[in-house]
């Protein structure tokens, strides 16, 4: 399988989801050749690496994280299976901007998350405890894609 998992601005919520799922798809004998990607529906962040607080709650839970921002390209809806958006914001996105050939399916990462929204809060604008929030919804949420696709 190959995901593609989006955000806004590529700097916190997609490439935690893209560290966390490359990690436990390591680990995971049908999920480990997945191919995993992270990219945003915006271009403020191009070619910076991920928000120093992102990198600092990763570390905590040991995921390494290399990344650099990038946005969405109309070759990225046939490239991947999945484009899995963190918000029905960046589904929106997604579809105003899918190539009439793009065959991936768009879904949200937290669409089956039982213990709250289906939707991963952006924690930009907030401090530690809102990074550490989305850190574990996205691992939660990636334990259950596994199970249901792996």
């Amino acid at each position: 399988m190959k995901l593609l998992f989006v955000c806004l601005g590529n700097i916190c919520r997609s490439p935690t989801a893209a560290a966390v799922m490359r990690q436990l798809a390591s680990a995971h004998p049908v999920a480990r050749g997945w191919r995993i990607d992270s990219a945003g529906t915006g271009a403020w962040h191009i070619g910076k690496p991920a928000d120093p607080r992102t990198l600092a709650t990763l570390a905590r839970h040991g995921v390494p994280c290399d990344h650099r921002a990038r946005q969405v390209q109309p070759d990225d809806f046939r490239r991947y299976d999945r484009l899995v958006a963190m918000d029905r914001q960046n589904v929106g996105a997604l579809a105003l901007r899918r190539p009439a050939d793009g065959s991936a399916v768009v879904d949200l990462l937290a669409a089956d998350d039982g213990e709250g929204t289906d939707e991963v809060p952006d924690p930009y604008h907030g401090g530690e405890a809102d990074f550490e929030a989305v850190f574990a919804q996205i691992e939660r949420c990636c334990r259950a894609f596994i199970a249901r696709h792996g």
